[in-house]
């Protein structure tokens, strides 16, 4: 808390009149969010299982295939305790180091945080499977038979009982350290939109005790051994639990454009429009570009899961890297693209370090890069306790009021 502590001041020195002047300055706001880029442990990583010295970043700096100028001249390098990479002499961007405040390290946890949510209370795991007694209500929903039950790989699952899905027409259900229930069986025996079915009775099912985060449509394709998953992932998620920016600027009857899997995260609440799940991070990019030619006063709120998904839980070090360079060059375009009022909040929900033991999420610091034309160059904002700082900066950029325990940064972001 010593870091709001300091800022104090300046917050109290954030008149209406400034922030009316914000508001003119301020246009569109483009939050990219850089699925599982974490940037170093928390202090309290052991208490979720990691070690203290996860950090994705430094993991995947090393890589011959990692190349992101584009990040390093906003200030990538220059974050505190960031620890790796070299530091812009002149940042163009300001930039920060968020601490996770929520008792996670999952997508829908570190999702609401940012957005303004903490989340006091851990959801529900299952280190050991779902108990009988949930199997057994969704066994009834779904007539059919459940197979696996416990935490698993998501590309080793298929594997493995892939073969028993087509023979006995049963649905496989798995879990993983994080707060989700994933359902998966090959398109070819279950339609996508009967899975999706299926995923919205297990949601009805899961509430309570057993409200996990997320339920996961998995489908694949394929014969055995050469199984695929496919891109037709879904996620269905609990309501959040608190107030949003999104909420915020829909009160205000401002856009809240969601980019990939942000309607799934928020289960489309106060989501104006979406703009649907990415086939991949570049199609998830295409779209976004693409956006920065309409008209639109609000907030793009864009997911590139690759990161995580196909890279970090796959401790795919390399792979990682090459999607950080091909990201920071589709980034450059959007640089080049950005209006007068454009503002540009570049983070992460949390870590997946592709150097750690294992295949789960990492509990780890996360970047905020803050890019556009009404923003100080070179200040380094320090770091603060909770992701919520972005959700409350948003917020404050278009005069929204929003509950919350972050502050906004907005004050110290402004340029003169």
């Amino acid at each position: 808390m010593n870091a709001m502590k300091r800022n104090q001041a300046s917050f109290a020195r954030w008149d209406a009149r400034a922030r009316k002047d914000s508001m003119e300055k301020i246009k569109r706001v483009f939050v990219i969010v850089l699925d599982s880029l974490g940037i170093g442990a928390e202090p309290d990583a052991a208490d979720f299982g990691d070690g203290p010295a996860c950090h994705t970043l430094k993991s995947i700096v090393g890589s011959k295939q990692y190349s992101t100028p584009n990040l390093q001249q906003i200030g990538l390098f220059n974050i505190d305790g960031v620890g790796c990479g070299t530091p812009a002499a002149d940042p163009i961007g300001s930039f920060a180091r968020l601490r996770e405040l929520s008792r996670g390290k999952d997508t829908t946890t570190g999702h609401w945080e940012m957005a303004g949510v903490v989340s006091e209370r851990p959801m529900p795991t299952y280190p050991n499977g779902f108990p009988p007694e949930v199997i057994a209500k969704l066994e009834a929903a779904f007539g059919k038979k459940i197979l696996c039950n416990r935490p698993y790989s998501g590309t080793q699952v298929i594997l493995d009982y892939g073969r028993e899905q087509e023979e006995t027409g049963g649905l496989i259900v798995y879990t993983s350290a994080d707060s989700v229930l994933q359902i998966a069986a090959n398109e070819a025996d279950v339609p996508v939109e009967t899975l999706y079915g299926y995923c919205r009775k297990a949601r009805a099912i899961m509430q309570g005790e057993h409200g996990v985060g997320r339920i996961i449509a998995r489908p694949y394709i394929g014969q055995y051994p050469d199984y695929e998953r496919t891109p037709r992932r879904h996620d269905f998620s609990l309501d959040p639990t608190g107030d949003t920016m999104l909420d915020a600027l829909a009160r205000k009857g401002l856009a809240t454009i969601g980019v990939g899997k942000i309607a799934d995260i928020f289960a489309g609440r106060s989501v104006s429009r979406s703009l649907g799940i990415n086939r991949d991070n570049a199609d998830g990019m295409r779209k976004t570009l693409a956006l920065m030619d309409e008209a639109f006063t609000g907030l793009a709120f864009v997911n590139l899961v690759d990161f995580d998904m196909a890279y970090g839980h796959r401790r795919d070090i390399d792979g990682y890297a090459a999607a950080m360079t091909e990201f920071d060059a589709q980034f450059g375009a959007m640089m080049e693209k950005m209006q007068a009022g454009d503002v540009v909040m570049i983070t992460g929900d949390h870590g997946c370090d592709p150097g750690a033991p294992g295949t789960d999420h990492t509990r780890e610091y996360v970047p905020l890069l803050v890019y556009g034309k009404p923003i100080k160059q070179g200040a380094n904002l320090g770091t603060y306790p909770t992701f919520a700082m972005l959700g409350a900066t948003v917020a404050d950029m278009f005069g929204a009021p929003l509950t919350t325990k972050g502050e906004s940064l907005l004050p110290r972001l402004l340029a003169e």
